[in-house]
């Protein structure tokens, strides 16, 4: 389950907040409900410090909130909650919430692993 950054992608315009990165990490899905904890494993494969390019053989919609547990490269392993804001398939791309000071700090824990990426995704 190792950590994998890739090269960067070039081609299309970029018009993101943040520059995004290509990596190939292994993660998982917490999904909460009334009823009971779902634990799901996936993979990340693009991250900036606003969200992240996610597979998870789950199925979630728009606007749900779940936790996503991972090891960004270059830091120790990290639970972040999210909202999904998009999907196609089994691919999500996901927010991090920052409603509450625990929220900053592991954003801010995700930011700071980003500072020792190469180049960003054009």
């Amino acid at each position: 389950m190792a950590t994998e950054v890739v090269g960067a992608h070039t081609g299309f315009t970029n018009t993101r907040r943040w520059p995004r990165y290509k990596l190939n990490v292994p993660l998982r899905v917490i999904v909460q409900t009334d009823e009971k904890v779902r634990i799901v494993e996936g993979r990340g494969t693009e991250l900036n410090e606003g969200g992240m390019a996610m597979f998870a053989g789950v199925e979630l919609k728009d606007g749900h909130v779940v936790e996503v547990e991972f090891t960004p490269p270059y830091s120790g392993p990290v639970r972040v909650r999210c909202e999904i804001r998009d999907r196609s398939g089994y691919n999500y791309g996901v927010e991090f919430l920052r409603e509450n000071p625990d929220d900053c700090m592991k954003v801010e824990q995700i930011r700071a692993a980003l500072q020792g990426f190469g180049s960003a995704i054009v």
